[in-house]
């Protein structure tokens, strides 16, 4: 690319295509297994993203480094970063099928089985985070293939409630898809997945009817991808039988979690402004965590870079940028999801740096509907924390 006549190359181009590694991870998990000898391989894709990747990030560290403003018209043209992510649709589907044959017809334990499932879930899950970047494209193929990408996990409700409903309600206590301050994960996981459902069915039913066409018939995107959704499994099943519906069903559940586990972690406790007139303040990068963690951001086509997503959700995943306004997590998503599933670990490591985001002010962190007394007895003995990690350097700019 050349920039006033000097040429400016992504340091991070080839990076991209370590994406595809996780679809490929239920053909590792049979060649780990056949030549190592050991089951616990079948679940190589969880053992990607929960001990491999965190440790390389921790290793690789952060890259906050940005495209020159001048390159991001011929890097969003650059179509060897669409492929990326195109190519992870055709390998997670023979991923899928690969894994119902083995299902089938391996000499396995009952523990392998679900280990390899896990490893499916995880290719679902990162499937979801496949879709969320092509669902925000205006081409009409790139939508087709969002859509496509989900109906593993039957989410398809998601292509809608994300771009009408999650990112105009995104950080307000309206949002079933932002964690609020001092919510579990495990609260927040059935709120976010039923709330979601609701949300997407009521903007597709106003699209709907705003047309004057049938809530219940093929236009409705919900419908679609359920029925997408349930002819895959059924193909599946009429191929390989009916043991491996169990393992379909588990993967998708696993897919899910992957994708509310982000969700948790994207937003949590982040409240926009209002003005004077009582209405909330454009997205901004101080409304979403960052992360610039090198390796997990490779995997994850810079979802991490979420606030400047949010701040400008058209733009293609290679010209996000780093954001230094908004609160930084202290490791990449893949380690923060862990820290997500104890709640009293994930409260010890975030509350000190929201709290610093917002110079201690416990009012301005989003508590959703719980009574203050509450929030301020959740966040008090976490002040002097707060203040500390803000003197370190930890956290955002506020």
């Amino acid at each position: 690319m050349n920039i006033g006549g000097d040429l400016w190359r992504d340091p991070k181009r080839h990076f991209w295509l370590c994406g595809i590694v996780i679809p490929l991870s239920p053909f590792l998990s049979w060649v780990l297994v056949h030549y190592l000898k050991l089951g616990i391989f079948w679940a190589s894709g969880a053992l990607l993203v929960g001990v491999i990747i965190p440790i390389v990030d921790r290793f690789t560290g952060t890259d906050r480094s940005s495209p020159p403003e001048e390159a991001m018209a011929a890097l969003e043209d650059d179509r060897f970063y669409r492929w990326c992510v195109y190519l992870y649709l055709p390998m997670q589907y023979a991923g899928l099928v690969f894994a119902c044959w083995v299902w089938t017809t391996a000499s396995m334990g009952t523990a392998e089985r679900l280990g390899l499932a896990l490893t499916v879930g995880v290719v679902a899950g990162v499937g979801i985070n496949a879709a969320h970047e092509l669902g925000h494209k205006r081409t009409r193929h790139e939508r087709r293939l969002a859509r496509i990408a989900l109906a593993q996990s039957w989410y398809g409700h998601f292509y809608v409630e994300h771009n009408h409903g999650h990112h105009l309600k995104v950080a307000t206590p309206d949002d079933p898809a932002s964690a609020r301050f001092g919510e579990t994960f495990w609260h927040f996981l059935p709120r976010s997945v039923f709330g979601g459902l609701r949300s997407g069915w009521r903007h597709e039913s106003a699209r709907l009817n705003r047309r004057g066409q049938l809530r219940w018939g093929l236009r409705n995107d919900l419908v679609l991808g359920w029925l997408t959704s349930l002819g895959l499994f059924a193909a599946l099943v009429a191929v390989f039988g009916w043991q491996v519906a169990p393992y379909l069903v588990l993967q998708a559940a696993i897919g899910v979690v992957l994708l509310e586990t982000a969700n948790y972690i994207e937003h949590y406790g982040l409240l926009r402004e209002t003005t004077p007139r009582g209405r909330y303040v454009r997205v901004s990068p101080r409304h979403s965590w960052n992360s610039d963690h090198v390796c997990s951001n490779a995997f994850l086509y810079h979802l991490q870079r979420h606030s400047d997503h949010h701040a400008n959700p058209m733009r293609r995943y290679q010209t996000l940028r780093s954001a230094r306004e908004a609160p930084q997590l202290p490791a990449g998503y893949a380690a923060m999801g862990l820290l997500a599933y104890i709640p009293p670990v994930w409260r010890r490591v975030i509350h000190p740096r929201l709290l610093a985001h917002y110079d201690g002010d416990v009012t301005l962190v989003n508590h959703g509907p719980t009574r203050a007394p509450l929030t301020q007895r959740i966040a008090g003995p976490l002040r002097r924390p707060a203040r500390r990690a803000d003197s370190a350097g930890v956290g955002a700019a506020s």
